[in-house]
């Protein structure tokens, strides 16, 4: 539109001098020779109106045209598509790195494939297109390390196309097998984005024994982009990692500290992300900035959240769908009870009893973010485990650290302090009312179906059993903690 604003004029101005300056002239000469003066003879003489009209109607519709040519004519023939799998295996192998393959020919754009008919892949003449695709899409945004080492020399020593409905990607013995083997017929009609580019990539090694890592930068060849790689190392069991875009340097055998560091990171960035997470930690503190029922709040939340934390990651959860939301909801409602309680008012010695019962809600809520992110713990579970609930402290001490000034500030006299409570609580059940009417919606979609009484059933009863004795002893513990430190204090 903006290219049809600029050409608009110009054009009417060259369109204008061509038709009206002869016109011009042709009027001044016939004035120049009238006796009569510029008055007996008008403009309209020489150029009839509806001629003035239709000159300009052409010029027009000459614009016109040609401003929808320019607009169109740029547009590519490939546009970006909105979901791509990019399906991996990684496995060292004989003093060399062995990188399959399988991405969606679709997602490499401004390639020139030949093509033939209404856009069948010219297969027997497609190899050297196809190399140029994946130096071009792949191996340019793959990184390697070894030992910390980038792996900067490689090969790419098969490439082909496949159908869509090939199923030879379930393992790497097949996959690469299917890479090797012949080529589809030359007279097989496959379209250009329906195919699937397969290659095998080698990168050399000093030694097959080594710590490894990736960067798979794929981010750019869709709209979202997942990718699956099946790590099959020389000693171990096969592990299988899942990334969303471009995840950056992954460790795919982290030491322990590696493993802690991320899980430490990851918490942080959970909680702090977490925005039901930082309202209700918000809530907690607004009537209780003294450091007993400070700590003792806190301490409160942290042991629940960590029992069913912990619990779920040892699969202590129910299967169901309808379970993630309903943990949602039950977040969401958590909030707007601790807002309306500030209102109502609350002591501490009831408050820690109320933070315990929602940290076991909070925790189950941790796992479902922590289970995406287990696969990167390798065979350091607990090491995980620890580090993403100390993530997870550390990120809700940050938050206590900034809100308990920021609050004592704000309510410097009494009267102060009771009107914020009131006024902040409010907003925060509102808030809170909203999330918890949105996923209560949700969550209303999904059909619950009593279980049937199996011994799986019974044995996940007994699990179940198990938790809830821990959540007692818990509770108990700190009835008695709490309890001394009321006495020693009277």
């Amino acid at each position: 539109m903006r290219l049809f604003g600029v050409l608009m004029p110009a054009s009417r101005s060259i369109l204008w001098n061509k038709i009206r300056i002869p016109n011009k002239t042709r009027w001044a000469e016939q004035v120049a020779l009238s006796p009569a003066g510029p008055k007996a003879i008008s403009r309209e003489t020489c150029l009839p109106e509806k001629q003035h009209k239709l000159s300009s109607l052409a010029a027009l519709l000459l614009v016109i045209v040609a401003a929808i040519a320019t607009i169109e004519a740029p547009v590519s023939a490939h546009e970006i598509p909105n979901d791509v799998v990019v399906q991996m295996y990684l496995k060292p192998e004989s003093r060399q790195l062995i990188l399959l393959m399988r991405v969606p020919l679709e997602a490499m754009r401004d390639v020139s494939i030949p093509l033939y008919g209404p856009g069948y892949i010219n297969i027997g003449d497609a190899d050297a297109s196809l190399r140029d695709a994946t130096e071009i899409w792949l191996t340019n945004f793959i990184t390697l390390k070894a030992d910390n080492k980038v792996l900067d020399q490689w090969s790419i020593d098969a490439v082909r196309v496949s159908l869509p409905s090939d199923l030879s990607f379930v393992n790497y013995a097949s996959a690469y097998a299917h890479i090797l083997g012949p080529p589809l017929a030359d007279a097989t009609e496959l379209y250009r984005d329906q195919a699937m580019l397969d290659v095998i990539i080698t990168y050399p090694l000093a030694a097959a024994a080594a710590e490894f890592s990736i960067d798979p930068d794929l981010g750019r060849l869709g709209l979202r982009t997942t990718t699956v790689l099946h790590f099959l190392p020389s000693e171990g069991v096969q592990r299988v990692f899942e990334f969303f875009g471009s995840p950056g340097m992954v460790p795919l055998d982290p030491r322990w500290h590696h493993a802690f560091l991320r899980f430490v990171k990851t918490g942080i960035l959970h909680i702090l992300d977490g925005t039901d997470h930082l309202l209700f930690v918000l809530c907690l503190i607004i009537p209780f900035r003294r450091l007993r029922p400070l700590i003792a709040i806190v301490t409160s939340f942290t042991v629940a959240h960590s029992i069913t934390l912990i619990a779920s990651a040892f699969a202590l959860v129910p299967k169901a769908l309808w379970f993630p939301p309903l943990i949602e909801t039950l977040i969401a409602a958590s909030i707007v009870y601790m807002a309306f309680e500030n209102i109502v008012g609350s002591r501490w010695e009831r408050r820690w009893l109320i933070a315990f019962g929602f940290g076991l809600v909070h925790g189950f809520g941790y796992s479902f973010a922590l289970s995406e992110s287990l696969q990167f713990a390798g065979s350091h579970l607990l090491t995980s485990l620890f580090a993403f609930n100390l993530g997870v402290e550390i990120g809700q001490l940050l938050i206590i650290l900034l809100a308990v000034p920021l609050l004592n500030f704000l309510f410097r006299t009494p009267v102060k302090e009771r009107m914020g409570t009131i006024l902040l609580s409010a907003l925060l059940a509102h808030s809170g009312w909203h999330w918890m009417s949105e996923r209560a919606v949700a969550l209303s979609a999904y059909q619950f179906t009593w279980p049937v009484f199996t011994a799986a059933f019974l044995a996940s009863v007994m699990r179940w059993a198990m938790l809830l004795l821990i959540i007692g002893v818990a509770v108990w513990v700190l009835y008695k903690v709490y309890r001394r430190c009321v006495i020693s204090t009277t």
